[in-house]
């Protein structure tokens, strides 16, 4: 599983205090609260405003400046991204299968195009999306739709 590392968290701005230990934990709680690798990309994905694109989660705002939240997350999120494409098909697929089938989420992949990281290069892109495209087409994760 991947988390935001400490050294995420421990990056302050020369104008911002050293974060907390308490913020380490508590993210790493409310990641490990997430089954799937996919579904922690999707909750990730779901921290960015689109319009603004700044991540924000209230409570890491909360216990450290909102850019040092932001930088910590848009790395946690490409950190995860990158994880993600290093894994092999059959496990990225026995991954999206489980969250598909707990999360109850559409199998349409235009649904997934937010879940690339800015940082991502277009070759990531590329492959994420199409990679989970034809994972989504596989026999088997269409019963999930249904259920």
């Amino acid at each position: 599983m991947i988390a935001l590392e400490t050294s995420s968290l421990a990056e302050p701005t020369a104008k911002s205090p050293p974060p907390r230990v308490p913020t380490v934990d508590a993210w790493r709680k409310t990641l490990s609260q997430i089954p799937t690798l996919f579904g922690r990309l999707v909750y990730l994905a779901s921290l960015r405003d689109p319009a603004s694109g700044r991540y924000r989660h209230e409570v890491l705002n909360t216990l450290m400046d909102p850019e040092d939240s932001d930088r910590a997350l848009s790395r946690a999120h490409h950190r995860l991204f990158s994880e993600w494409l290093a894994h092999p098909m059959a496990e990225q697929r026995s991954d999206l299968d489980e969250y598909l089938r707990t999360a109850g989420a559409p199998r349409d992949s235009r649904q997934y195009h937010n879940l690339v990281p800015p940082r991502a290069r277009d070759v990531e892109r590329q492959l994420f999306l199409s990679d989970l495209e034809t994972l989504l087409e596989l026999p088997g994760l269409e019963r999930h739709g249904a259920a």
